[in-house]
């Protein structure tokens, strides 16, 4: 298959007003006539599916939690970046576009990286229509703070909890269309298939978590919106039950998966404190605006934080970035401290920590200000810890965060399999090798508002005149047996180890080679011992209580069977790319300073894997840099 990103011509500015202005359209008479399935319900899911709605098409939103409004959207913190340019500080569009190209280390398409900072104000706008308590002035003006990776404040907040604001906006759109009954909701609902019938998406297998039922459900085209896939480390920063299996399916049954290796590793995160811990904290990115971090110059040093005078303290990313310094982007932060980790500087009862202090901030700006900028922060820092961040500094430590990965899409969102769409974080479109903090609630809230609704109707446009298969379709019933005897297997083995200790092993060997750093060896190690830990999962695993029932064991075990497979492909993927390019860190291919060298020559491309019964095939698109000429990303 020949990769089509469909990007149009023309200058950059102009690509998304020229494809609008040629795209299909369909009349609202017709909309009624045809049904999409949205499959996830955060920011993206969301806001498609009651926009799609308002649009008059005929929607189900599929969820696994109890309530639409439980999507990991509601974890994010920090702000939502848009050019609006409020402190004419020098920001722009084209600087916005700029900033997010050269953070993701030129492995992004331009066409979709321009069109997501053109569109980041007018969603502003949007936002603000729908009541988001943005942070404002004292005049009623929105503020800004920067977040990593920039050296303009382009990022809106409220407070603390920006993503929830966010979801419970867009969950208040989409519950006044279930209310209309425009959207049909169904929670509790995994997604454990996808059907094809003539090549095309046609609809999904379901199963309904409280009771066990098998479901069919049918469509004229299908939207995923499932989030990142970054469990697969098992700790992560994601909520427990965020998992990588509906992009999988959709991967397994056509869909090409592209850069699977891009994974973000947070740098302030709340540090392991034990083997028994299911997941690991955020803390804001935004704490780095005005917090400063330091380890302790001395080796395996034992005293308290307070007792370190300030000359014995290493502000170590002001040392080795000094133009971006606390704010350098999250890639390099994260390497940064797990090299002083490394090195023997780390704090904490397992040393596996650096210090995040507001000391210098509380002096300059009084804790008030602090305060009214991130209490809600500093309250569940002490909640967890115990420690009152005002007095002490913070500990914080590098996770597993966010996907850069995700399935391949064109321009119009679309996947490799007509008529099955990718939006939010489960896409690969617009962060390249290395996402800059606050660009992901801009990414999935623009996909879900405002791209898909404008796109899908180029392939619906041509769907009016051909039939539209039901549930009583035999390839139906075919992949419903197919989900039925998979269920059956899992449950047959009846082994002597748990779903968790299977997980736990993963997600060493993931955290251990395909993690903050990479090298040859290590990985064919890894893709070695991932066929070894699918091998015993498959002969040994435990899986308690029965299908049909409300039975979260079997929904974890059916979760995990893809996140080791997924698992082989991240290696196989991080094993090929021989360079070092954002957070794929290759430890061969480095400068003598430690930092990332990449290969323009051989590597400026988006790896994208075709499934292939489990043998890999590679497939390349080219990216084509007309506007900004790929540099190398300094940012001391």
């Amino acid at each position: 298959m020949k990769l089509n990103s469909k990007v149009p011509e023309g200058k950059l500015e102009d690509k998304w007003k020229n494809y609008q202005a040629k795209c299909n359209l369909i009349n609202p008479a017709n909309r009624k006539k045809l049904n999409i399935i949205v499959v996830g319900s955060g920011l993206a899911g969301a806001g498609a599916a009651a926009t799609l709605a308002e649009l008059g098409y005929d929607v189900q939103c599929f969820c696994y939690q109890d309530s639409a409004r439980r999507a990991h959207s509601v974890a994010a913190q920090g702000g939502i970046n848009a050019a609006k340019n409020y402190q004419h500080d020098g920001d722009s569009v084209y600087r916005m576009f700029y900033d997010t190209l050269k953070g993701g280390d030129f492995r992004s398409r331009e066409g979709n990286t321009y069109r997501l900072a053109e569109l980041s104000a007018p969603l502003i706008d949007h936002f603000v229509q729908q009541g988001v308590p943005f942070a404002r002035e004292y005049g009623g003006v929105l503020v800004n703070r920067s977040f990593g990776g920039v050296q303009v404040q382009r990022t809106f907040y409220a407070r603390g909890q920006t993503g929830q604001q966010l979801l419970i906006a867009a969950y208040s759109q989409l519950y006044k269309m279930i209310r209309a009954k425009k959207v049909e909701m169904l929670p509790r609902h995994e997604i454990l298939d996808l059907v094809l019938i003539d090549g095309k998406a046609k609809g999904v297998i379901a199963r309904d978590l409280k009771t066990g039922e098998i479901k069919r459900f049918a469509a004229d085209a299908v939207v995923l919106a499932t989030g990142g896939y970054s469990r697969v480390f098992r700790l992560s920063t994601l909520a427990i039950g965020c998992n990588g299996s509906a992009i999988w399916k959709a991967h397994k049954r056509g869909a090409y998966f592209a850069a699977p290796s891009f994974t973000q590793i947070h740098p302030t995160a709340l540090p392991q404190s034990s083997d028994a811990q299911s997941k690991l904290t955020l803390m804001s990115e935004s704490l780095r605006n005005d917090g400063r971090i330091w380890v302790p110059k001395k080796v395996n040093d034992q005293r308290k934080p307070e007792d370190i005078p300030e000359e014995e303290r290493d502000y170590y990313l002001e040392r080795r970035y000094p133009s971006f310094g606390n704010l350098a982007p999250r890639d390099i932060s994260s390497r940064a401290a797990k090299e002083r980790i490394d090195s023997g500087h780390g704090v904490g009862p397992l040393k596996n920590a650096v210090y995040l202090d507001f000391k210098h901030a509380i002096k300059n700006f009084g804790k008030e200000v602090v305060e009214d900028r991130y209490g809600n922060l500093f309250s569940m820092y002490e909640k967890i810890t115990g420690i009152n961040a005002y007095k002490q500094p913070m500990k914080i430590s590098p996770a597993a965060h966010f996907s850069m990965g995700g399935l391949w899409v064109d321009y119009e969102l679309m996947t490799t399999i007509p008529g099955l769409y990718a939006i939010g974080e489960c896409n690969y479109s617009d962060h390249g090798a290395n996402r800059l903090g606050a660009n992901s609630l801009l990414q999935a809230s623009i996909d879900g508002y405002f791209i898909l609704p404008n796109t899908i109707s180029n392939y619906l446009s041509g769907e009016l005149k051909e039939k539209h298969p039901g549930i009583d379709h035999p390839e139906f019933l075919k992949i419903e047996n197919e989900v039925k005897e998979q269920i059956k297997k899992i449950l047959d083995i009846n082994g002597t180890r748990t779903v968790d200790d299977f997980h736990r092993e993963l997600g060493k060997v993931m955290w251990q080679e395909c993690a903050m750093s990479r090298n040859k060896i290590g990985l064919e190690k890894a893709i070695v011992e991932i066929k070894e830990i699918r091998k015993k999962f498959w002969t040994d695993v435990k899986v308690t209580g029965n299908a049909n029932e409300f039975n979260t064991e079997l929904e974890k075990a059916l979760r995990l069977a893809d996140f080791i497979d997924l698992a082989e492909l991240m290696c196989t993927d991080a094993l090929q790319r021989d360079e070092s390019c954002g957070a794929h860190f290759r430890e061969e291919y480095q400068t003598a300073d430690g930092e990332a060298m990449r290969n323009d020559e051989d590597f400026a491309y988006v790896s994208a894997w075709e499934y292939n019964e489990g043998n890999f095939i590679l497939h390349k698109e080219k990216l084509e840099f007309e506007f900004e000429k790929p540099t190398v990303r300094n940012y001391k």
